[in-house]
């Protein structure tokens, strides 16, 4: 069992060790490499109005499956993003909270490169086709 641990750990990204797609183990890109996991994000956005419980994250989240949502939550938990209270519920930990904070700031972006793109003419994928 502590071994199944230790293998799970290591394959949550951290920074100073290589992640999907760099060798660098650059912070950034094991937080790319984390937030780009799926369900990750949404996970981390149900549990910023208020803790849950494992079933009303469930609820909250859709169509996820249990058993990916145990897989998620350890990871989160291994990343310092998610703990579990004294009741049970999942919540975030303070930097998870931060990195919500740091997220505003994308989501920002986000909105802008969606009006921008509404504006623009159409344009094709390869320039001068």
């Amino acid at each position: 069992m502590a071994e199944a641990k230790r293998a799970r750990a290591a394959r949550v990204p951290r920074p100073g060790v290589p992640v999907r797609g760099s060798t660098t183990g650059r912070p950034i890109m094991a937080a790319l490499d984390l937030l780009g996991r799926r369900w990750v994000l949404r996970i981390l956005w149900e549990l910023l109005p208020s803790p849950a419980g494992f079933r009303e994250l469930q609820a909250r989240c859709g169509a996820m499956s249990a058993s990916v949502l145990d897989t998620r939550l350890r990871d989160l938990r291994s990343a310092a993003l998610a703990e579990t209270a004294a009741d049970g519920k999942w919540r975030l930990t303070p930097l998870g909270q931060d990195l919500n904070a740091a997220l505003a700031g994308l989501h920002n972006w986000s909105a802008r490169w969606a009006r921008e793109l509404r504006r623009a003419p159409a344009r094709s994928a390869v320039a001068g086709r």
